[in-house]
């Protein structure tokens, strides 16, 4: 199991989030951002996108390393009728992204990569989500914008910010949705032999405030 293990963990993102998240696994990780392009390629779709940027994040953050360390690497965006839906730029668009998806339902993918240096192998996950959004009031959405909390997310909101509370009724992967998907994360580990020790819809489930109805489906590969 991973507590006797002497590898050395990175997590190739600098989002607070998956810091967190990550950290409810026990692991001993350091945190090396990745700089990649982010720009998406002609014809690719969402699914592709986000599965070559986690796959790129993990590939950049490994060049050198020859030891038994592991690399994390993650990438989530939100689309809406097939688009893809980024970071809002200004007040403008912020507040165009959240009119758009109020009151309706739309998509969140999160692509894992996973990166064993010392074997020089790669293995990438993809969690998707069904996001309904509730119909929250123009003034709701005007106060969460002034907050300054859609900037830096994609799709221009949080599902976990409690002020706001943007998701009613989430019956997929919440943690897919807050950008790192643990249930995804032990399965591609399992599969490249390094269990995890923790109990990881447990933990998930508690640090969320959550009741998941997916991740038996999700550890027994269904999802």
């Amino acid at each position: 199991m991973i507590e006797s293990s002497p590898v050395k963990w990175i997590l190739a993102s600098n989002s607070p989030r998956r810091r967190e998240l990550l950290g409810l696994l026990g692991l001993d990780f350091v945190v090396m951002p990745a700089d990649v392009d982010e720009s998406t390629l002609e014809g690719e779709t969402p699914q592709d996108y986000v599965l070559r940027l986690a796959e790129r994040k993990a590939r950049a953050v490994a060049i050198g390393l020859n030891s038994a360390t592991w690399v994390i690497a993650a990438d989530t965006t939100v689309v809406d009728d097939g688009e893809i839906l980024g970071k809002p730029r200004d007040k403008a668009e912020a507040e165009q992204m959240l009119h758009r998806l109020r009151g309706r339902a739309h998509q969140v993918f999160t692509a894992l990569a996973v990166y064993n240096a010392e074997s020089r192998t790669l293995q990438t996950d993809l969690g998707e989500s069904q996001v309904p959004m509730r119909n929250y009031t123009d003034e709701e959405a005007q106060a969460y914008i002034a907050s300054g909390d859609p900037f830096d997310k994609a799709g221009g909101y949080a599902i976990q910010h409690a002020g706001f509370h943007p998701v009613e009724d989430i019956q997929s992967c919440y943690a897919n949705v807050v950008g790192f998907p643990l249930c995804h994360l032990g399965r591609t580990l399992r599969k490249m032999g390094q269990p995890l020790a923790a109990n990881v819809p447990a933990v998930c489930q508690t640090a969320l405030g959550y009741h998941c109805p997916v991740y038996d489906m999700i550890l027994r590969e269904t999802l």
